[in-house]
């Protein structure tokens, strides 16, 4: 059996639970759901680009492509931490709260932050994710 080492990325967002942040196994490297939460928030934060909330949880202001963005950076940052690289990401799997109003965005932005990498990737709608974000990615990547 592989050797299996869990990493802690000091420069992605703080878990929503106890998890690492990616789990080395041989030279795969698989990540644990990413959300768009800013680097060092935690669950408790609302530390998500282009999401404001009142305090009875309504939106204020919801920006789908900010969230997109973050998400990417966020998966990149765990990548490069954990001695990977966006290159070598193999397969993605994408979960969405609303695929109707959100996949056009996300395929638009995917294609431009793909464009030499071209991972296996699976879009899922879902009814709902641990904290208000509208995107999570499930990643798996080789290091070298």
């Amino acid at each position: 059996m592989s050797e299996s080492n869990p990493i802690h990325a000091t420069n992605a967002p703080k878990p929503v639970g106890a998890y690492p942040h990616a789990r080395r196994v041989g030279n795969l490297l698989f990540l644990s759901g990413v959300g768009p939460r800013i680097a060092g928030s935690d669950a408790t934060d609302s530390g998500v680009p282009g999401l404001h909330l009142d305090k009875n949880g309504n939106f204020l202001e919801f920006d789908f492509e900010a969230q997109c963005r973050n998400v990417f950076d966020n998966v990149r940052a765990i990548l490069e931490s954990s001695g990977s690289s966006w290159e070598n990401l193999v397969d993605v799997t994408v979960f969405l709260v609303n695929m109707k109003r959100d996949f056009h965005t996300y395929n638009r932005l995917y294609a431009e932050y793909f464009t030499t990498a071209q991972p296996c990737r699976t879009t899922v709608e879902i009814n709902a994710l641990p904290t208000p974000i509208a995107i999570e990615l499930k990643c798996i990547a080789t290091i070298d």
